[in-house]
């Protein structure tokens, strides 16, 4: 199970943001997406930060208060987000996850992102594995 890396269950096709986003646009894309969150980039693909629903709420709820649309991503987003490269084992990213809180990693390779990879992504990995040792025990 070690060989099986983050690329084989990375979804290729994240969601992003820009960092100069409106965040009720932010929180419309959000909404659509089944992401909890999203990797925030700038015009090459480079990981800027993130952003999560529970970022966003605070601020939109005062902007919803004052019915405002003053604030932008950036205003809200973690910068210096955690991230993981395509190549990383499945069962080291399951080791990193377990104890702590990121639900969802960026995955970036020479600096440009390149997917995400969520908990679920990993369970289903680690459920795969498990169905094929059950299958053919050792």
């Amino acid at each position: 199970m070690e060989s099986i890396t983050v690329k084989d269950y990375m979804n290729k096709r994240p969601v992003t943001f820009s960092q100069d986003m409106p965040l009720s646009s932010a929180l419309e894309k959000l909404l659509r997406s089944q992401q909890t969150g999203g990797p925030v980039i700038d015009a090459n693909k480079r990981l800027v930060g993130f952003i999560s629903e529970q970022d966003m709420l605070q601020q939109l709820l005062r902007d919803s208060y004052h019915c405002q649309d003053s604030h932008s991503v950036s205003d809200c987003m973690t910068p210096n987000a955690l991230a993981v490269a395509s190549e990383d084992s499945i069962i080291k990213l399951a080791e990193m996850m377990a104890p702590t809180k990121p639900k969802l990693y960026p995955v970036v390779d020479e600096g440009k992102l390149v997917g995400i990879i969520t908990r679920r992504d990993v369970l289903r990995a680690i459920g795969m594995q498990m169905g094929e040792c059950l299958t053919h025990p050792v």
